[in-house]
């Protein structure tokens, strides 16, 4: 095999990488979001469910969530597609979505405890409900404030989405695998390849969340 078709592999696969991060992402940070408001929610319940879901599901070998949803759902005939490749997808990104929102969530939690108490006291002065408060006040500055370790939260994410080859996705570990395969002469190359893959890929991540701390840093 010529290295114009072992570029079109790795090209396939940090294309499918690309699209279990950018899926993953929005859901964790919808997850993660949610999850830190039910854990300074002022109602017991709500606390409790955020608070014991965080603490089991953080404390799980992420390859073990992975193994639940993705064999263990479709077992109690939980489906997103008859498409073996969709339904394969759909579910890995469930299983990274559920582990990586519980990070998001502390990391929110701990930049919402930064914030002065005088300005949920003075949201409530005015007005404004609980979740409004969060949505309107609260949550917005605590974004700004966590931005260095989010990013790290995310960074990780984007490391993690490789587990996913092990189960039927096409993403940069099984296109590397693939590579070998059929080119098992240059094995070492091929895994600095994809190593290099990971690190660039992760650097333009830092480069975002340090762009974006200096934004809003300036904006406060």
């Amino acid at each position: 095999m010529d290295f114009p078709a072992l570029f079109e592999i790795f090209l396939s696969g940090t294309f499918g990488t690309l699209r279990l991060f950018a899926v993953t992402l929005v859901g964790c940070l919808v997850g993660g979001t949610i999850l830190a408001a039910m854990r300074v929610s002022p109602t017991p319940v709500l606390r409790a469910a955020a608070s014991t879901y965080v603490n089991v599901v953080r404390n799980t070998p992420l390859t073990l969530v992975m193994f639940f949803c993705v064999l263990g759902l479709p077992y109690l005939d939980i489906r997103f597609s008859d498409s073996a490749s969709i339904n394969s997808f759909a579910l890995a990104c469930l299983a990274l979505i559920a582990y990586t929102s519980c990070f998001v969530a502390e990391v929110l939690r701990s930049g919402i405890s930064t914030i002065p108490v005088g300005q949920a006291e003075a949201a409530r002065s005015i007005g404004l409900t609980f979740s409004q408060s969060l949505r309107l006040v609260i949550l917005p500055q605590a974004f700004r404030t966590v931005v260095p370790p989010l990013g790290s939260v995310i960074i990780a994410m984007l490391k993690n989405t490789s587990i996913a080859s092990a189960f039927n996705n096409r993403e940069l570990i099984s296109a590397m695998r693939n590579a070998i395969e059929v080119r098992g002469d240059i094995v070492v190359p091929l895994l600095f390849a994809t190593a290099l893959v990971y690190l660039l890929l992760a650097l333009a991540l830092g480069r975002v969340f340090d762009y974006l701390e200096r934004k809003w840093v300036i904006l406060r």
